[in-house]
């Protein structure tokens, strides 16, 4: 069972500051950061996946993974995690150590979890799916050194990093995602994504850490993956799961990000922002990726907290849990109200790390007890006892 333990190590990586030996117009969190890698990913796989190595599962994991990694590793500068790279015996004992220090928190996900973190760091990198990550992970921190490069032009080390960067994006120049304009058209749709580091979620309220959105989206991608293990969702059902958590808010890119208690305020007005959000996504983001992809990214930002499967070729939304006969890829399901669940203690964590960092904010205080009231009354979803989970935070 996932524990209070592992949900707020993975949140640690909220307040891991990127790029902090440099002047930047933002802060830049590693959680955000690897939420732009994973969107990355996702544009690059739907290039590879009728490739007969490519791997869907292995892509979600290995992203969760390289962040834990860097969870553990995080006052390694990068160049030097490079050079550690170069030697393996060297490579092999820094990952045997953060195994270690993350065994305690991940252990509870089990044995074949634990030797699939183990493997991916031991496998290649010239694997398929490795690359794709590795390609992902290159294109996102380029463009952030992007976002600082010109505030730091008297900076000698730059130079060399705009360098480096070039060198080792050049080696992803085979795969077809970058190949098909990724720089291009398809560039404009992850510029669009990664704006969403700008929008703090709780704008108005004081905390520590400041979460984004994008932040946000990446935390529930993480948790719905996580959750989906402990039920044995079948692949497709884990895929989507994953995929609809990292894409659920990308329509505030279009809107901002609305406060819930005021979407509820004024009756109809929920409403009203989920039809401008569905006429600008198909104005605005759905043209800058291949028609083929629409329905499936439809799917994870409309209709985002239902619960789905697809017969005949037609979705149709589930009133209940998803039961075992439908737990199969050829139904692609995808359980949005699980996602909903985790996106509230996704919340509640929020306003519970802002508080423990000593905001007074009334507002914070009633959202964590309000989450948790609400929990109480439904505390079971897709088997996973949520209750128990808020419980574990008293």
């Amino acid at each position: 069972m996932i524990r209070k333990s592992l949900l707020l190590r993975i949140f640690d990586s909220a307040y891991m500051q990127r790029w902090n030996d440099k002047i930047r117009p933002l802060e830049l969190v590693e959680l955000d950061k690897q939420g732009h890698k994973m969107i990355i990913a996702y544009i690059l796989s739907k290039y590879e996946e009728r490739k007969a190595d490519f791997n869907w599962i292995e892509i979600i994991e290995g992203g969760i993974f390289e962040l834990l990694q860097r969870i553990v590793i995080t006052d390694l500068k990068p160049t030097i995690l490079y050079e550690i790279k170069k030697n393996e015996d060297k490579y092999k004992k820094l990952n045997r150590w953060v195994f270690k220090e993350l065994e305690p928190v991940i252990s509870p996900l089990g044995g074949d979890f634990s030797e699939r973190f183990k493997m991916h760091f031991d496998q290649s990198d010239d694997t398929l799916n490795k690359r794709i990550l590795s390609a992902s992970h290159f294109y996102a921190t380029r463009w952030e050194f992007d976002i600082i490069k010109l505030l730091n032009v008297h900076d000698h080390e730059m130079s060399l990093i705009e360098r480096d960067l070039q060198q080792k994006q050049n080696r992803y120049y085979d795969l077809e995602g970058i190949k098909a304009g990724a720089y291009t058209k398809y560039g404009r749709f992850i510029g669009f994504a990664g704006q969403l580091r700008f929008q703090s979620r709780w704008a108005h309220v004081h905390r520590v850490p400041k979460t984004s959105v994008l932040g946000h989206m990446m935390f529930v991608a993480i948790l719905s993956y996580l959750f989906s293990l402990e039920f044995n969702a079948c692949e497709k059902r884990r895929v989507n799961n994953f995929f609809t958590g990292l894409f659920h808010d990308l329509p505030e890119v279009l809107t901002r990000d609305i406060h819930s208690p005021l979407k509820r305020s004024v009756e109809g007005l929920d409403e009203l922002i989920k039809g401008y959000e569905k006429e600008q996504m198909d104005e605005k983001i759905y043209p800058l990726i291949p028609k083929e992809w629409y329905q499936e990214l439809k799917m994870f930002t409309e209709n985002e907290f239902e619960n789905t499967i697809n017969i005949g070729g037609k979705s149709k939304i589930i009133e209940g849990d998803i039961d075992l006969e439908h737990n199969s890829d050829e139904y692609n399901p995808r359980d949005g109200k699980l996602v909903k669940s985790i996106d509230k203690i996704s919340a509640f964590i929020e306003a519970y790390e802002a508080i423990k960092n000593g905001s007074a904010s009334p507002e914070l205080h009633k959202a964590r007890w309000s989450l948790k009231f609400e929990s109480e009354k439904n505390p079971i979803n897709s088997r996973i006892n949520f209750g128990e989970i808020y419980a574990d935070f008293d």
